[in-house]
Order: C-alpha cells, then sequence, then structure tokens
C-alpha cells in the first residue's frame, strides 16, 4: 500500500489533534482518580471502524508496535526510578515479578479451563497476559495518594521487572514451545533469556554512563538523546543475542538514571515526553483494535468471572507467598494486593496470540480488553480509599516536592527549583532552620509571581517556588534535607 503526501498531511492533522486531546484528557482522570488510559482507550474505539470509521486490524503492527511503545515507557521508568528509594523492595519486587508471575498465572489458568470452560491453551495465555501489573495505569493513581516509600518501591519494582519475564512466557505459549517441552527446559528458557537481558542492561548502562560522564557534547539537547539511545542499544543488543529486550532495556535505563551525568534533569525531563507520547499512541491504537460489535453478555460475563478470579484469589496469594523473602503487615500486604492495576501490557500482549494466529485470539484480545476496562474502572478509583481505611495512607505528608535540577557545568553546581507542596510542612519554616550544607544556599525566592532573595529569616509559604545553588557532590544529602523538613518540620533531625 502507498502512502503519499496527500495521506501524510491528514495523518499529521488527525494525529495532531487526538494526541491534544489526549494531552488534556490527563488532567480530566486525574482529578477523576481513573488511569489516563481508559480515555485514551476510548478515543481509540470513537476512531474505530464502528464510529468514525477509521479501519486498524493489523495484528502483526500492532504486536510491533506496542512493544515499541513498552520499551520507551519502560526506558522512562529505568530513567526516572530512585534507587535509593527502590533498593529496600527491590528483593520483594524481584520475587513477585518472577514467583508472584507463575503463581498468578497458575492459578488463573486452573480456573479459567475448569470454572470457565477455556481449553487448556487459552487459559494458560489468559492467566499470563493478566499476570503483570502496569506502571503506567498504577502510578497515574497513586500520584494522588501518599505512601511510604516502601509501598511505592515495592509498586514500582514489581511493575518495572514483571513485563520482561511475562513476554517469554506467553510468546512459549502461544507458540507451543511449552506444550513440546518439559518444565525445567521452559524455566531454563525463560531464566536464560533474563539473565541475557540483565546482563546486556548492566553493560550498557555502566559503559555508556562512563562514556557520557567524559563526552563533550556540542548541544544539551543531544544528552537526552544519546541516554535514549543507549537504552534501547541494550534492547536491540539483548534481543540480538536472544536475550529479554525488556529486562535489558530496563536495567540499562536504571543504571544511567541513577548515575551523575549531565543534564540529568533534561533527560528525564525527555524521557517522560516521550513515554506520554508512547502511551496515548499506544492506547489509541489498542482501542481501534476493538471492533464493539464484537462484545456480548458473553464476553462480558468471562471477563467478570476472570477478573474476580485474578484480583480476589490469584493477586493476594502471589503477594502473600511473596512476602515470605521480605515480611510487611497484614495492611501493607492487603494494600498492595488491591493495588496491582492492569493497564496497557495485558491488552499488548495478547497481540502475541494474535499474530501468531492462535485459535480463540481474538476472542481472548476482546475478553481481556473487557477485563482491563472494568477492572481498572473498579480498583482505581478506590486506591484512596483503601488506603485511608487500611491506615497506610499519608494525610499528613506532601504527595511529593517538585524538583527541577539544571547544571552548572562551570563551577560543578547544580540548581534546584522547588515548589512547596500546600501539605508540605516547609510552611511556616524560616530559610536558616533548612539547615543546608555550607556550600549550599537558597539564591531565590518567588512568592506570587514576585521575587526576592531571601534572608535567613525569611519565612517560606506553601506556594512558594525557591531556587537552591547546590554543588554536585552534595544534591542528593540536600534534597533528602529537603524532604525531611517538608515531612517532619523545623525540627526534623533534631528529634528521633
Amino acid at each position: 500500500m502507498s502512502f503519499d503526501v496527500h495521506q501524510l498531511d491528514a495523518f499529521i492533522l488527525v494525529g495532531s489533534m487526538v494526541t491534544l486531546l489526549a494531552i488534556l484528557a490527563v488532567r480530566i482522570s486525574t482529578k477523576a482518580g481513573l488511569p489516563s488510559l481508559l480515555l485514551y482507550l476510548l478515543m481509540g474505539v470513537l476512531l474505530g471502524e464502528s464510529v468514525l470509521g477509521i479501519h486498524f486490524d493489523d495484528a502483526a503492527l500492532a504486536h510491533a508496535l506496542g512493544f515499541g511503545a513498552l520499551a520507551l515507557i519502560l526506558a522512562e521508568g529505568g530513567l526516572t526510578t530512585s534507587w535509593k528509594d527502590v533498593r529496600p523492595a527491590f528483593r520483594l519486587g524481584v520475587v513477585l515479578a518472577t514467583v508472584g508471575v507463575v503463581i498468578s498465572i497458575g492459578i488463573v489458568a486452573v480456573g479459567a479451563h475448569y470454572l470457565l470452560g477455556l481449553p487448556w491453551q487459552l487459559a494458560f495465555l489468559l492467566g499470563a497476559v493478566t499476570s503483570p501489573t502496569d506502571a503506567a495505569a498504577v502510578f497515574s493513581v497513586l500520584r494522588v495518594v501518599p505512601l511510604p516509600k516502601k509501598l511505592t518501591g515495592v509498586l514500582e519494582a514489581e511493575s518495572g521487572l514483571n513485563d520482561a519475564p511475562t513476554v517469554v512466557i506467553v510468546t512459549l505459549i502461544a507458540s507451543g514451545a511449552i506444550g513440546e517441552n518439559s518444565p525445567l527446559v521452559v524455566a531454563g528458557i525463560v531464566i536464560g533469556e533474563l539473565l541475557v537481558g540483565i546482563l546486556v542492561g548492566l553493560f550498557v548502562g555502566f559503559g555508556g554512563a562512563w562514556m557520557m560522564r567524559r563526552a563533550a557534547l556540542p548541544s544539551a539537547g543531544l544528552y537526552p538523546l544519546a541516554v535514549m539511545t543507549l537504552a534501547f542499544l541494550a534492547y536491540g543488543g539483548s534481543a540480538w543475542l536472544h536475550g529479554s529486550g525488556f529486562a535489558a532495556i530496563y536495567v540499562a535505563a536504571l543504571v544511567l538514571g541513577n548515575t551523575d551525568l549531565p543534564h540529568r534533569g533534561a533527560t528525564r525531563s525527555f524521557a517522560e515526553g516521550v513515554a506520554w507520547l508512547a502511551q496515548i499512541g499506544l492506547f489509541v491504537m489498542l482501542g481501534l483494535l476493538l471492533s464493539p460489535g464484537r462484545i456480548d453478555l458473553e464476553t462480558i460475563g468471562l471477563a467478570l468471572a476472570a477478573g474476580l478470579i485474578l484480583t480476589l484469589v490469584a493477586r493476594p496469594a502471589s503477594v502473600l507467598v511473596s512476602m515470605v523473602v521480605s515480611p510487611m503487615s497484614w495492611r501493607e500486604t492487603t494494600f498492595v494486593s488491591w493495588a496491582g492495576l492492569r493497564g496497557a501490557v495485558p491488552v499488548v500482549l495478547t497481540t502475541i496470540p494474535l499474530a501468531e494466529g492462535v485459535d480463540g485470539a481474538q476472542d481472548l484480545f476482546d475478553l481481556v480488553f473487557v477485563m482491563v476496562v472494568v477492572y481498572t474502572l473498579l480498583t482505581g478509583p478506590t486506591l484512596p480509599w483503601v488506603a485511608r481505611v487500611l491506615g497506610v495512607a499519608r494525610p499528613n505528608d506532601p504527595r511529593s516536592l517538585e524538583l527541577d535540577v539544571a547544571p552548572l557545568e562551570q563551577v560543578a553546581a547544580d540548581l534546584i527549583q522547588l515548589r512547596i507542596p500546600r501539605e508540605s510542612r516547609l510552611h511556616g519554616v524560616e530559610v536558616g532552620e533548612l539547615r543546608l550544607p555550607t556550600e549550599s544556599s537558597v539564591s531565590l525566592l518567588i512568592r506570587d509571581g514576585q521575587t526576592l532573595v531571601p534572608e535567613s529569616t525569611t519565612v517560606l509559604r506553601a506556594r512558594d517556588v525557591i531556587l537552591v545553588v547546590v554543588p554536585r557532590h552534595q544534591r542528593e544529602k540536600v534534597e533528602r534535607r529537603l524532604e525531611l523538613v517538608s515531612r517532619k518540620g523545623r525540627l526534623a533531625g533534631w528529634l528521633r
């Protein structure tokens, strides 16, 4: 099929309009406490053949584009993840992403076969594609819930790591390789691909960081591009070696994101923008794949039943077993079980059997699509309430400090921009009471659109923006200090 300049013009027009609407939808979804993916999926359905008439049914293309978008989302997740926050929960996140995934697959598969009547291959495919949690879905809701770093670290580590093993398992099931090989051989394949991906990711991450620290690129805009390219080099290199590209890109991005690189703030902002674009395109495309005319009462009934098995049995069981390596209180365990939101990843994974031509794959796609929408609507808006009821929320803590960092290369320093949230206990604190390291200083304060040079007795207020000049080697120490005062007030550090 040819593609001329007139079609390109139409594509740019429609694409820009859809993207602008999708960006505006983020604010709507945030206020409603819903993951934005639901609005994007709805936009795709409205654009599809059943409403506005855009025809799209190329499963192989959807599979390729979906994997590309997931790679971008994982790269952004690694680049923006703080290793010091995730490290205490990393062991539990790894177990949830591996052992927890296997347990979830088994329980859903058995229930789908014996209770819902699905053949074994479709039952295992249903268990596999619905086993991973989705970072985009989870954190679009958790942004409005102030949680301890332990819980956010667990959820972040799990959602960043569980895509890699799940993709391998779904591919093996769809291709029939699991039925042709013993469980030990299958386990060896999965573990081998993950290890190759992790090793490639570590090699590219540390090697790329070493190179970036010594490169003197002529433009600041090249640094974010170079970092993203390194992450995708890990993906491509791992795939070439028959390893997990998703494991490689996440690990490489995690290493690069936690290394002291030039223009790190600009790199994170660039990655976030690209990831948002990938999410918008991915969800709209998946909505286009759905034909509402195929959704009948039987599909809805199967989706509701499968969702109950996953939400009330498989997810809690996988969390409980995983807690053996890192025990948590029953309140935290219950919240982690309820917070296992599914998003675009399960729907993307159903394009694998679609592309492979597996019998019943179209019905599986429709079932998973309905299941994701219904249970995201059920669990997403209730997460803040569940957190309050279980007592794991911290209503007096700020949701997060809005920190942005600009490099001052000539003096090896950074300029931190901090916006004081309304709930922060920085409100009412004098600048001198921040007790920042000697070489750091609050250089400017912006209040109600007016700028002033603060003194040690200047009192900070909610919604103020302050600029702090920090030597690069002290940046993490200053950020920790600001976060501590924001949570505990002016006496933070004195009272233990």
